[in-house]
């Protein structure tokens, strides 16, 4: 009877180490199945970029026709990075293309960037990357044309100007704040853009605003809300002070500069030193020593002779509150299209603005 209860025993414990031992397996098969799919992922999400890009790549012969051999007729602007074309494909489609001159401060890396980041970005208010070219020194990027060209070109002409209304301004408004939103918190990516200005919003032909040239855009972590940089890339008058002063920059560096265009919208007016009278101001200066005053007429562009003249005055409000010189105090883009949209919302009291000057001499940047 003691052999035999031995032996029951002896095969219980084998059994049991057996199914432990082939449960174990099990669990190791599984895990290094499932690390083996989360590798195969990444590496299919690189090679589907890969693919991505490589599709939007565009012949140099095809594009040098489309445009005439870069012809000067065709040329739709200068920048910084180089010139603008547009173009005509043989299948008749418009095209804008941006050829970087060898010596422009966008390098490779930027380059890159700029077509990676638009090759993942699908939104009606961010201009719509076609294609690339790399060819010897020849780096080009093809975009959608877009007839109505930027918004600083309508604000500097005075026909187009003119006939600017509130109704499409306000159109303009709405969707750089629903692009902006989108870079920040509605992609899968959270793209701080960090040259937001009115020469990089481009407009179609109903006027709706896209927001273009993504060079110095700069992606980050879901989870991480600032970085910084030695090297401060932008446009003065739209930066940020944090930024331009210290290199930091975060969403609301392209909160700070939304807020610049929004005032640049509504009055009709640059953000740098224009004549007012026999003095010389910077027009969030302007803004907000009229806006303190309640001289709000002041600072509204005379061709808009018709709207809202609350919507007018809450747009105003809105973007004293992105030009704040205390981050912490400036609204999160959520935050704004939210105040855009209700009206019921109640609006908290800005403090004064970053860069303010009175008298054409720059005050201490201290909040008040």
């Amino acid at each position: 009877g003691k052999g035999n209860s031995t032996g029951t025993v002896i095969i219980a414990a084998a059994t049991s180490f057996s199914a432990g031992l082939v449960i174990g397996i099990l669990i190791l098969l599984i895990e290094k199945r499932k690390k083996q799919q989360r590798g195969e992922r990444i590496e299919g999400e690189v090679e589907d970029e890969i693919n991505t890009v490589e599709s939007l790549q565009f012949d140099f012969g095809t594009i040098r026709a489309a445009t005439d051999n870069f012809s000067d007729s065709r040329k739709l602007g200068q920048g910084g990075f180089g010139a603008v074309y547009m173009g005509r494909l043989s299948n008749g489609l418009d095209i804008a293309v941006k050829r970087l001159s060898s010596n422009s401060s966008q390098g490779e890396v930027e380059f890159k960037n700029e077509v990676m980041l638009l090759a993942r970005l699908q939104h009606r208010n961010l201009v719509r990357l076609l294609g690339f070219c790399l060819k010897g020194v020849e780096r080009l990027l093809i975009y959608e044309f877009l007839p109505n060209s930027s918004l600083d070109q309508i604000i500097i002409d005075p026909v187009k100007h003119a006939n600017l209304f509130w109704d499409t301004r306000h159109k303009i408004i709405m969707g750089v704040a629903r692009g902006l939103l989108y870079l920040h918190e509605d992609s899968r990516l959270r793209i701080i853009h960090r040259d937001l200005k009115a020469s990089n919003i481009l407009l179609d032909s109903d006027m709706d605003p896209k927001i273009s040239d993504f060079g110095m855009a700069r992606l980050f972590e879901l989870n991480q809300t600032q970085a910084e940089t030695n090297q401060i890339v932008g446009t003065y008058g739209y930066m940020a002070p944090e930024y331009a002063m210290h290199g930091n920059f975060s969403v609301k560096s392209d909160v700070f500069s939304y807020g610049v265009l929004v005032l640049e919208i509504v009055s009709g007016q640059r953000n740098n030193l224009f004549h007012m009278g026999d003095d010389s101001e910077v027009l969030i200066s302007y803004v907000w020593k009229n806006w303190k005053e309640g001289s709000i007429s002041n600072i509204i562009d005379p061709p808009i002779t018709s709207g809202s003249s609350i919507e007018i005055e809450r747009c105003i409000h809105i973007g004293l509150l992105c030009v704040q010189e205390n981050v912490a105090r400036r609204p999160t883009m959520a935050s704004v299209l939210l105040m855009l949209n209700s009206h019921s919302v109640t609006l908290q009291v800005p403090s004064r603005p970053a860069f303010f000057m009175h008298g054409g001499i720059e005050s201490d940047m201290s909040s008040m």
